[in-house]
């Protein structure tokens, strides 16, 4: 894990002196240390998909260092991770769910905004969605239920955060998070 804490620092401090964007930066760097872990975990699917929540946790914490925007970088430490997910063979459901509860944990880590965690988590499972030719709405549940998920290992308040921002954020597919948080379906 130091080496994509390493790598992160290094690539954030060209960002804090101006000289590039939180979103492609934590994109890529995550994206390549995906790949890099998966593909020297062998087979074992299990330590690979929860090594893709490490790496985004441990990104969120590299980022609230170096004084990023800790929403931005969520939505591409997420995005990277599920590109780096696919290109490794990962499977993608999973994926998805460990980087949105890797991203909660890690601002829950820092004293974060879990709420803004949760909806950066899932934009970036839709954007990545669309990078990688997926299915926007399935990405985007597996988002939702994996910051459930870590809200809720937190404790019933981060849940309750979390839902209400998820619930709240405009951007989102509004059908797809009523159903699974309220079981309406129209």
């Amino acid at each position: 894990m130091s080496s994509i804490t390493e790598d992160l620092k290094n690539a954030l401090s060209s960002i804090v002196s101006g000289a590039g964007d939180v979103f492609s930066t934590t994109r890529d760097v995550t994206k390549n240390a995906v790949v890099t872990t998966v593909q020297a975990g062998g087979d074992v699917a299990t330590t690979a998909v929860s090594a893709i929540g490490n790496i985004v946790s441990e990104g969120i914490g590299v980022s609230s260092s170096a004084g990023v925007s800790v929403e931005e970088a969520t939505t591409g430490l997420v995005t990277g991770a599920i590109e780096g997910a696919k290109e490794a063979g990962v499977t993608l459901e999973q994926a998805v769910e460990e980087a949105a509860h890797g991203a909660v944990q890690g601002v829950s880590h820092i004293g974060g905004d879990v709420g803004s965690a949760a909806v950066s988590a899932v934009a970036g499972a839709i954007k990545a969605a669309g990078d990688i030719g997926e299915d926007s709405g399935t990405l985007a549940k597996e988002a939702v239920m994996g910051s459930l998920k870590a809200a809720d290992e937190i404790g019933s308040e981060a849940g309750g955060l979390v839902r209400k921002a998820l619930l709240g954020a405009v951007a989102l597919p509004h059908d797809i998070i009523d159903a699974l948080l309220t079981g309406k379906t129209d």
